[in-house]
């Protein structure tokens, strides 16, 4: 493991503390000591270790009780028990407790190293696993596909807001795209290896929306059974993705704030403040400006997270977008080998409608057309009924340039790219065809 970790050595022999932090410091690992159980508790109340290495026998506590507590405590802790030869019914009873392991006195530092590497090991999958549980993955992320000027726009802002860690809130209306560009900002910027956590705030319960985003401890509240970590922690390093926050409770919002201008945020129940670090995009179908005034929206919170914005327009306003955006769709939705194409009629219906539901509208209808299409063609037939009484082509010259497009595209894969043999066929000159590719960007 590549990351850097920190280990809480707990134990009341000086020289044996000052031998661990002397021998096994290193670059990525820091050793920090304890010499008490009260010292020990006092640290782990304002530091998140990832290993301790815990004496089972301290002058003001038992070893034991130490370890049940530090395990409700710490979220993904592993606890590795030192005791003497005589205490080996003790370490067994430490192992059933949850101790990662036990090293007896006296020991070689190499071996009490390889345990240390070996429990930080394992806490490193633990946070693997709680984080790809809430990691919205993919083996395809969606592209920001179109060439308008709106588009284009859209690409400029993203590449030049990705590579910083400013927040970012992304309008338009539900369907246009927004989790599209909040892909696009994190996979342009530095954290791109890192997780991208994506939650909907419409879907967050009113009572437990803190805890869903900042984690709780034991006990905090009813049914609170075990400490949960929230989303900052399973985002830290990386970009936390809030749609449709105008949805967020108003109690809550403060408490984001605090995390934009301090970087830092309590779990329910926990006094001890913790630091994060994570790229905050946001995402809203509302008039927050409104949300503000009506009293809904925290108004600090929306001049925090307006510092850049990037507005996506309806479908409807970017119809030469449409012929690309279905091609993306009918490559993204194919299944194996069976490829799909579309009519010019279906096109027409397509180019005409007024597409209500955006982007995430025409992906449905073109998910559908596949299902019904005959012998690879969608046609009108394959299309809702609503498309069909109002799918009138208003945009002539546009729709003449999407068919030419979608034909020489069509030329070029059935020759297998070969251009000569493509021209041939379309009856132009290779120069001519050349020029098309370009145009249309078929490269």
């Amino acid at each position: 493991m590549s990351s850097p970790y920190s280990v809480l050595v707990v134990d009341d022999e000086q020289s044996l503390t000052k031998l661990f932090k002397k021998e096994l410091s290193t670059a990525l690992r820091t050793i920090h000591t304890a010499s008490s159980g009260r010292q020990a508790r006092e640290m782990c109340r304002k530091t998140q270790y990832d290993v301790v290495v815990l004496d089972l026998r301290l002058p003001d506590a038992g070893g034991l009780e130490l370890l049940v507590e530090f395990r409700r405590r710490i979220t993904d802790v592993e606890v590795i028990m030192i005791t003497g030869h005589g205490n080996i019914d003790s370490a067994v009873e430490a192992m059933r407790l949850g101790a990662y392991d036990y090293i007896t006195k006296p020991f070689q530092l190499d071996e009490v190293e390889i345990v240390i590497e070996r429990a930080w090991q394992r806490v490193c999958l633990q946070r693997e696993n709680r984080s790809l549980k809430h990691t919205q993955m993919s083996v395809k992320p969606p592209m920001l596909v179109g060439l308008s000027q709106a588009i284009k726009q859209i690409r400029y802002l993203v590449e030049k807001v990705a590579p910083t860690d400013v927040p970012v809130l992304i309008t338009g209306d539900s369907g246009a795209g927004k989790d599209v560009v909040a892909h696009a900002i994190h996979s342009s910027s530095r954290r791109a290896e890192k997780p991208l956590i994506i939650k909907n705030c419409a879907t967050l319960q009113k009572e437990l929306s803190r805890s869903e985003l900042f984690g709780h401890c034991r006990g905090a509240f009813t049914g609170a059974t075990e400490n949960q970590e929230g989303l900052m922690t399973f985002a830290h390093l990386g970009t936390l993705f809030l749609d449709e926050i105008g949805e967020l409770p108003l109690e809550v919002q403060g408490s984001l704030l605090r995390v934009i201008e301090s970087k830092t945020y309590r779990r329910v129940g926990e006094k001890d403040e913790r630091h994060t670090d994570l790229r905050l995009i946001f995402a809203t179908n509302r008039n927050l400006q409104t949300e503000v005034e009506a009293g809904r929206f925290h108004e600090a919170l929306f001049h925090r997270i307006n510092v850049f914005n990037i507005h996506i327009p309806p479908l409807a306003e970017r119809k030469e977008d449409i012929p690309l955006l279905v091609e993306y769709f009918l490559n993204r939705l194919r299944s194996g080998n069976t490829a799909c194409t579309v009519t010019e009629g279906a096109m027409r219906c397509l180019l005409g409608y007024s597409w209500p539901g955006n982007v995430r509208e025409l992906r449905n209808v073109i998910e559908r057309g596949m299902i019904l299409a005959e012998n690879g063609l969608i046609t009108e037939h394959a299309l809702p009924r609503e498309l069909l009484d109002k799918g009138v082509d208003t945009q002539g010259v546009l729709s003449l340039e999407a068919m030419e497009r979608m034909h020489i595209e069509r030329v070029l894969q059935f020759h297998g790219g070969n251009r000569s043999l493509a021209a041939a066929s379309l009856g132009i000159s290779r120069k001519t065809l050349y020029r098309k590719i370009i145009e249309y960007r078929l490269e």
